[in-house]
């Protein structure tokens, strides 16, 4: 056994779930190494996708997932998908081959370390033959137990060595649940005593603490919502209030915005959540808990902010009013609130007119439909761009492992890797991805991935032949604009999906969806691409309130 095969033997020992990549010269013993070891292996066509594909992977399954590229070229390839995987705080390891130091003159050669803290990932290395397992669970303890994106550098003249023949046992142990102060706890106990109208908002950091953040809410009769990231964390609950921002529902947003206490669990509280502030009532007040210091008041100034983990800061707080004997609250939990929740607080139950034309279809009434018609135990990925809100708001998901939303970069062009690495992830829900045709054609050469794994995806391709944001909210400029650098030509996505061995159809008005639900009706066993001729929104209103901060 060589050095390269015993760190896949670790990792493999260790756990992780997946492996995506693009196979060259410098990783392929690595690569092969976890496949004999039993992880799954996926070959992506690039490895910005594979990248991707293990960002989501890991979010959607609790696993960690694994990238592997080739030195140098590969790893710049990934750039992107490593950068939205590092800022989202993804649990992910990348294993980067490394031009030997004695290369200065190798076309691979390059600061791979400065490259990967560039984009916000943590660079680690293996050091030596001896200190190779060592090296690798280091690794790993820094994603799993950090949070973190780690690039694990693999140097060619090291890989090929002999494995030491003792290996130290591999042992990760779990980081205790950080716990908030005595005094913390106290402060926030006794906001919630006095508010009338409080509301939980939990962000990413408060994924895994569902069920003790809707004990404090039910407690203290507190109205529940989330980020984008965490959609679907509280859908069991009566008092759900869906998504807090841009993509809020007319009566979500009057709601957070006549809280007289917003509590936001691992949740960032920035400009897309909060709106640039304008959710946040005058004299409401703002507490922020989360497990980096730094973060507390980093968006918007708050009246306390708690360090903790989420599900110990909730617990922690109910304790303390449970030990004062504090009775249950109706507070913002009224019967009246429930009323119009149950009427008024999705979408789907929003009026609008219908922009539909003769040779187009709104992009509501396609995504209202498809909505009704698609199985409901889905995974739904969302790529970036003007038509995002559309299957972010319309398109229910059955829980937060449903949703996969990668924006923590804001680059166009993801969400095909998102979906494919969903659907791996969750393979007994049909996996649903949203997309631009901007987006879609950055990314299609993936499509022949999904069709290799047989994946049956349904491809929603918003199709308005632009990049759409640019075209609505940049063209207004008081003067004429040119629109060549932002609008192109159309293209049938329906017969380049074919062309991959998917399923494709154009949809331009509603009966043109029975195909749909034909296709579902036939066991599918590859992708459908829905190349969907949307009507002109005028620019969607989320993203002019998000511009603002550009």
């Amino acid at each position: 056994m060589n050095v390269a095969e015993l760190v896949g033997k670790t990792l493999a020992e260790l756990g992780v779930g997946h492996v995506f990549g693009v196979v060259g010269s410098g990783n392929f013993t690595i690569t092969n190494a976890l496949i004999e070891q039993g992880v799954p292996y996926t070959a992506a066509r690039h490895e910005g996708g594979a990248a991707t594909m293990a960002d989501a992977y890991s979010r959607t399954s609790g696993q960690i997932g694994v990238v592997s590229v080739h030195q140098g070229c590969g790893l710049t390839n990934a750039a992107t998908g490593i950068g939205e995987a590092a800022k989202s705080r993804t649990p992910m390891i990348v294993l980067a081959a490394e031009a030997a130091p004695s290369a200065v003159y190798s076309n691979f050669a390059m600061d791979q370390d400065s490259f990967s803290t560039s984009v916000y990932a943590v660079a680690e290395r293996i050091h030596s033959a001896q200190s190779a397992v060592a090296d690798t669970v280091r690794a790993y303890r820094t994603a799993v137990n950090d949070r973190r994106t780690v690039v694990l550098n693999l140097p060619l003249n090291l890989q090929a060595l002999p494995a030491p023949d003792v290996v130290e046992p591999i042992e990760v142990v779990p980081r205790e649940p950080i716990r908030p102060s005595r005094d913390a706890a106290r402060a926030l106990a006794v906001l919630l005593e006095k508010a009338q109208r409080p509301v939980f908002v939990a962000g990413r950091g408060g994924r895994g603490a569902k069920q003790e953040i809707l004990a404090l809410a039910r407690h203290t009769g507190a109205l529940v919502a989330t980020s984008a990231v965490a959609k679907g964390l509280f859908n069991e609950d009566d008092f759900n209030l869906g998504i807090s921002g841009g993509f809020s529902s007319p009566l979500t947003a009057e709601l957070i915005s006549s809280a007289d206490l917003i509590v936001g669990f691992g949740c960032a509280l920035n400009m897309w959540t909060m709106r640039h502030g304008h959710l946040i009532g005058q004299d409401a007040k703002v507490v922020q808990v989360d497990l980096d210091e730094p973060a507390l008041g980093a968006n918007r100034p708050i009246d306390l902010g708690m360090v903790g983990d989420s599900a110990e800061c909730a617990k922690d707080v109910l304790d303390l009013l449970l030990a004062q004997k504090t009775a249950v609250r109706e507070s913002y939990r009224t019967s009246e609130v429930k009323e119009r929740l149950d009427a008024q607080a999705r979408w789907q139950q929003v009026d609008y007119a219908d922009l539909s034309t003769v040779s187009s279809i709104d992009p509501r009434t396609l995504t209202k439909a498809l909505d009704e018609i698609l199985p409901a135990d889905r995974v739904v990925s969302v790529d970036s761009g003007n038509f995002m809100g559309y299957p972010s708001q319309f398109l229910d998901v059955p829980d937060e492992h449903g949703f996969c939303f990668t924006q923590a970069f804001q680059s166009i062009g993801l969400g095909l890797y998102a979906a494919i690495g969903a659907a791996l992830a969750q393979p007994g829900r049909l996996p649903v991805l949203g997309t631009g045709d901007g987006g879609f054609h950055m990314a299609i050469a993936e499509l022949d991935t999904a069709v290799r794994l047989k994946l049956p995806l349904v491809c929603i391709v918003y199709n308005d032949a632009a990049y759409g944001a640019e075209v609505h909210h940049f063209g207004d400029t008081g003067t004429a604009p040119n629109m060549d650098s932002v609008t192109f030509p159309d293209t049938d996505f329906a017969a380049i999906g074919r062309g991959f061995g998917a399923d494709g159809i154009t949809v331009r008005k509603l009966e043109d969806l029975d195909a749909v639900a034909s296709w579902l009706g036939s066991d599918p066993t590859g992708p459908l691409v829905i190349d969907a001729k949307i009507a002109s929104d005028g620019g969607a209103w989320w993203l002019a309130e998000a511009f603002k901060g550009h």
